[in-house]
């Protein structure tokens, strides 16, 4: 048995934004999602740039850190050669949270505030922590978990994808059949709490459901972002 997904993909621009800089992608073996950085509309190019490197990835047989590493180092190097040609654009950049899948394992790869979920038993788990000065302000006592929300520097990142020197996080995963991932970009994840992830996530069968609502929700609370969810349920299938 075989790993596999079964994912779809939504993006919103959002009730105040005119410009959608956020970029994603839903396969059977590869899901992303990346928010461009650096203003409209060279956030939108970077994370385009992002997931057209890593897109082919889907129709690959390679697997593992050093396959999602070489070919972001390749995203993040298109990324300066736009740079170097337009130097006007100079600061745009991109997150960046991709999971690809094994043949029994998976791989996730996370660089800013993008985040990935994990729904197992009807339990919500956040697997990445976001690259934000609040973050870092919390890992050293100065700030308390629940004041991040509301805090007016939350939505300023530490790192991203944007030609430069940065250091992506890697984590191993090992998924289960019946498991249901979560990518998405900080215009749900600022607004929504993770109680209604969990309720959401746990309440539909339907994964195509999920994403709507998830959607649906962040336009509720006012959508001041641009808003991208991956909804992915962990599958199989034999060879």
């Amino acid at each position: 048995m075989t790993l596999s997904l079964h994912a779809v993909a939504r993006t919103d621009a959002g009730l105040v934004r005119e410009n959608n800089e956020d970029s994603a992608f839903a396969g059977r073996r590869f899901v992303a999602v990346a928010d461009g950085v650096g203003g409209s509309p060279s956030g939108e190019v970077a994370s385009r740039i992002v997931i057209e490197t890593l897109a082919p990835l889907e129709q690959d047989d390679r697997h593992g850190a050093d396959v999602l590493l070489a070919e972001l180092a390749v995203a993040n190097r298109r990324i300066r050669e736009a740079i170097e040609a337009e130097p006007a654009i100079d600061g745009m950049g991109t997150t960046l949270t991709a999971v690809l899948l094994g043949p029994d394992d998976a791989t996730l790869l996370h660089v800013g505030d993008s985040r990935a979920y994990l729904v197992r038993g009807g339990r919500l788990r956040q697997l990445t922590v976001d690259d934000t000065l609040v973050q870092a302000m919390v890992e050293r006592g100065l700030l308390a978990p629940e004041e991040v929300r509301h805090h007016p520097h939350r939505s300023i990142i530490t790192q991203a994808v944007q030609g430069r020197e940065f250091t992506p996080t890697v984590i191993a995963l090992t998924l289960e059949i019946g498991d249901r991932l979560l990518l998405c970009s900080d215009g749900l994840s600022d607004i929504v709490t993770d109680e209604a992830l969990g309720e959401v996530l746990g309440g539909y069968t339907d994964a195509e459901a999920i994403a709507d609502r998830l959607i649906k929700l962040a336009l509720a609370a006012g959508a001041p972002d641009n808003v991208t969810v991956v909804v992915a349920d962990v599958t199989g299938y034999a060879f």
